[in-house]
């Protein structure tokens, strides 16, 4: 560092307290809880984002990195200041901003402790279901940066499944938002590069989180197996009857020792290994879920099976799992906790594969594992004043990265890269594919001083040079063109865009795709892996739902997708985000998606992800493309994960005869909502024919749907059909079928030349407030509403673009002051050449704008079909 920076004036633009730059003040924040270490020059104590601003401000000024901190619990090295520079330490910017009751969300601060916001939001039957082992101190923003997962992300997910919204500070000092308190913004998905960004991107100021009912009740199993092996199959035998307990948690004997000798859980240690299995919902269903599940341990070499009966036995149980770190602290003064995923089915081979490299290099180790995602966690145990010991750590640690990528996996499931990482980061990806992750860098931070040099390796330390680059060909495809394979795109579009030749994407057949230059995928339609065991599968951007839904069906699986229209492909669901009601079962699109095969506009071919549920390696590219509608790259194929098909879909239909009624009546089902897969609420005139009798003339309906196990099916629907009698509603029909997607499907399926198709994304909770506002604007036509996720769809029949074009503002200007917006989905072929589709500006745009330049210098794929 040239000269040294004026922290003075530093602490001029912050109040008393706030900058700490004695050396024996920055001792604490040399390391997190991994082996790295780095001194900071000065850490600062932000309180507002305007604090955050002025700071990031200051620090670009002086040339000095910053290195972002919560509560300094990360496992690689992420928030040490590894070249110095200014550390933002945001333990004082940890407050509840927000909490949306009815619309299941909070804002918060990146302050706030994980666990403290779980305890707050129970205390109103809500649920924040990321619960990293550190939870009882680490930070969201940490949880953030890491894409934190924990025990309970089998069955509910990690943390980039439930941001909606982020403040973030560029390097720059400018503050922008992404996302919000709607669903489904027309923007590029940046909270999803946001989170596992590991702090390299920007400063996050503000989380906004989607939060889910609390389960009614929980039931902790216990079960001993002669071996690793043993209990991994009963995992797998436990998947693939169909049933997704809360967790499946693993460790192994010489870590149950270990544990129970520190925490005394009553773990039984004479076991090869110990599963922890979560059991959730209604409590009619726990006795038959125990039931099945405890035969198929048995089944499967099971033994001592213990169950938790109070609430205080099943925290012993967990405190004891969450305390493994601690205890193995006890055994020696440092450890290297690695953090490898694998196909679930592998988990026994990985671990074989680690005891031989541990014992090669005559190292202790012990294992816990996340059994129902494949996420496994050696515990190395080392010694940092013994240089030698180090190195073969080290070694081991860099042969099991080796180890997991030959297994298909990741090196990374929750831990993130950091600096511990950072070396095996070119053995899973190409330089074409870290080259593309490092724009995003650019694109963010051009300045690089947001934890410079974290995350990727020096570009001259990579290997394998052959994948991902542009073949060199000059012949350009024909004007109308189905690539065969992704690397059949990927030499066509190179060529494509060294001419400076645009083209349309589509999934339709080439006879019935648009005039002009197109590129279809529709030859892309096969299914290139399916792995029941571990519920994934990968196909084709050109493969049609209803087929995928086919060849999945005789399985007993299915993708969470659905699609309004016929001959809807697998690509162009991915392109335009296409969310039926039952996201709110089982989350949104973006959810779904583990890995993606995609083609840059100048012919970059990059695999991104992998098929595995917890991946952290790296920024997490495929969500970008999710909702993007094409400008960004082709995608050519894409891994799903699977999910079983429901034992049981029930729904309810009333006919309502007010709208304040209908509204009031719906929110208080969400209220209730466990396994609820679809609220609608809609005109009588959006209902399919079939429904029509069963209304009676009413001019409103509500449905709802659930699906899971019947257990729980039937206890909620029980609980909804008596709280609607106390509305003064009784069903006209009870259906044994997803009704609420077969009804929203039926209104989308619009055809053009009727007039205009919205869709309104609003805050949930302000749905009681809005639709009765603009009642007579709906009702020029007719309108339905997906109640969960705030979405409005609203058609009405009108040719005259003048007509068109009032009635449309009529609703976007409003939904807009709302925080919301409303964007055309279909409308007549006269109406488009002067009809603003989107009518949103996100603030993020000149950032989207910068990104297509890098993925698509040419500006060849799909111009005009989104914002940029």
């Amino acid at each position: 560092m040239p000269n040294k920076p004026d922290f003075q004036q530093l602490s001029s633009l912050l109040g008393p307290g706030q900058v700490l730059s004695h050396p024996a003040e920055l001792l604490v924040y040399e390391v997190d809880a991994a082996l790295d270490r780095g001194t900071p020059d000065v850490v600062v104590f932000p309180q507002s984002t305007a604090d955050v601003q002025r700071v990031v401000r200051w620090a670009a000024g002086q040339g000095l990195p910053v290195v972002s901190r919560g509560a300094g619990t990360g496992l690689s090295g992420g928030a040490v200041a590894e070249h110095g520079g200014l550390i933002l330490a945001f333990s004082r910017l940890n407050r509840l901003l927000e909490l949306d009751i009815p619309g299941r969300s909070v804002l918060v601060e990146p302050g706030m402790v994980n666990q403290h916001l779980d305890e707050q939001v129970r205390r109103h039957g809500l649920y924040f279901p990321p619960d990293p082992a550190s939870g009882r101190s680490a930070t969201l923003g940490g949880n953030v940066a890491e894409n934190a997962g924990g025990p309970h992300c089998f069955k509910y997910g990690v943390t980039t499944n439930y941001i909606t919204g982020l403040e973030f500070v560029l390097s720059s000092g400018e503050i922008l938002t992404t996302g919000g308190p709607a669903f489904d913004y027309p923007e590029y998905d940046f909270n999803a590069l946001l989170a596992g960004s590991e702090g390299t991107l920007a400063a996050i100021s503000r989380i906004r989180f989607r939060l889910l009912r609390q389960p009614p009740a929980i039931r902790t199993l216990m079960a001993a197996f002669e071996s690793v092996e043993h209990a991994g199959r009963a995992v797998s035998a436990v998947i693939a009857a169909g049933l997704v307990p809360a967790t499946m948690e693993m460790m192994d004997q010489k870590i149950a020792r270990i544990v129970e000798d520190y925490a005394h859980p009553g773990l039984p240690i004479h076991a090869g290994a110990v599963l922890i299995i979560d059991l959730d919902g209604y409590p009619s269903s726990l006795d038959p879920q125990e039931n099945e599940i405890t035969r198929i341990l048995q089944q499967n070499g099971g033994t001592d099976l213990r169950i938790a009966r109070t609430a205080a036995e099943r925290d012993q149980i967990w405190f004891g799992r969450k305390s493994a770190a601690g205890a193995m602290a006890r055994l020696a003064p440092a450890y290297l906790l690695l953090d490898g995923t694998v196909p679930r089915s592998l988990l026994a081979q990985a671990l074989e594969m680690t005891n031989r490299i541990c014992e090669k290099y005559e190292l202790r180790v012990g294992y816990v594992f996340h059994a129902g995602d494949g996420n496994l966690h050696p515990f190395i145990l080392t010694d940092p004043r013994d240089p030698e010991l180090l190195h073969r750590t080290h070694q081991a640690g860099a042969e099991f990265m080796q180890a997991v990528l030959a297994l298909g996996g990741s090196i990374t499931g929750e831990h993130g890269v950091g600096i511990d990482k950072r070396p095996y980061m070119s053995l899973m990806y190409s330089p074409a594919e870290l080259n593309v992750m490092r724009s995003i860098k650019q694109v963010f931070d051009p300045l690089d001083i947001f934890n410079p040099g974290k995350v990727f390796p020096p570009p001259d330390q990579t290997v394998d040079t052959s994948r991902g680059v542009p073949v060199q060909s000059t012949a350009l495809p024909p004007l109308r063109w189905a690539p065969e394979s992704p690397e059949d795109a990927a030499a066509g579009l190179a060529a494509l865009s060294r001419a400076g030749e645009s083209l349309l994407i589509t999934g339709r057949p080439l006879e019935d795709a648009p005039p002009g230059r197109v590129l279809s995928t529709c030859a892309l339609n096969s299914v290139s892996a399916c792995a029941p065991e571990d519920l994934y599968v990968t196909a084709g951007a050109g493969m049609r739902l209803d087929d995928l839904h086919a060849f999945l069906a005789p399985l007993g699986l299915q993708t969470t997708l659905r699609s309004p229209w016929p001959g809807a492909t697998l690509g162009g669901l991915l392109a335009a985000n296409v969310n039926a009601p039952l996201r709110m079962r089982y989350g949104g699109l973006r959810d779904q998606v583990l890995a993606m095969t995609l083609v840059l506009g100048d012919g970059r071919l990059v695999r991104l992800g992998r098929p595995v549920v917890k991946n952290v390696a790296g920024y997490d590219l495929p969500k970008v493309l999710v909702g993007s509608f094409g400008p960004l790259g082709l995608i050519a194929g894409a891994t799903l994960k699977l999910t079983a098909l429901p034992r049981q879909t029930t729904s309810l239909v009333y006919p309502v005869s007010d709208i304040y009624a209908g509204l009031a009546c719906a929110a208080a089902c969400l209220s209730q909502a466990v396994v609820a897969s679809g609220i609608l609420l809609g005109a009588a005139s959006a209902a399919p024919p079939s429904l029509q009798p069963a209304l009676a003339g009413a001019p409103y309906f509500l449905i709802y749907t659930a699906e899971g196990l019947a257990e729980d099916v039937a206890s909620e629907i029980e609980i909804v059909r008596d709280l609607l009698a106390k509305h003064g509603l009784s069903p006209a029909d009870v259906m044994d079928s997803p009704l609420a997607d077969q009804t929203w499907a039926a209104f989308l399926n619009h055809p053009a030349g009727d007039g205009l198709l919205l869709r309104l994304g609003l805050p949930p909770a302000s749905l009681g407030g809005f639709i009765p506002a603009h009642l007579e604007a709906f009702h020029r036509g007719s309108f339905l509403v997906d109640v969960p996720s705030g979405l409005i769809y609203a058609a009405a029949p009108l040719s005259d673009f003048t007509s068109a074009q009032a009635w449309l503002d009529s609703l976007r200007h409003p939904a807009l002051q709302a925080g919301g917006y409303a964007l055309v989905i279909d409308a007549p072929a006269v109406f488009s050449p002067h009809l603003d589709r989107w009518g949103y500006r996100p603030q993020t745009l000149e950032l989207m704008r910068k990104l297509k330049s890098l993925w698509d210098p040419a500006q060849i794929l799909n111009p005009g079909a989104f914002l940029v």
